[in-house]
């Protein structure tokens, strides 16, 4: 099965969270509401060097999507 880049998350048990999830590699979760960034890989020390130069780009982009996702919503 093939998943978009990002995906938006809703959850009840935390009501004021905007989930963002990214499904490519490397994958994460940002929730929006506090910006807090849970990585779903493990990183060597090399990978750990280009994550931090990608890390700002790749949550720059969920925050575009999220605002994308929003104006289409209103629309």
């Amino acid at each position: 099965m093939e998943f978009p880049k990002f995906l938006l998350g809703d959850n009840t048990d935390f009501p004021d969270a905007i989930f963002v999830i990214h499904t490519e590699f490397p994958r994460f979760i940002i929730n929006l509401e506090n910006d807090d960034v849970e990585w779903l890989e493990d990183f060597d020390q090399h990978d750990q060097k280009e994550l931090e130069l990608e890390a700002e780009n790749l949550i720059q982009q969920a925050n575009d999507f999220y605002d994308r996702e929003i104006e289409r919503y209103e629309e």
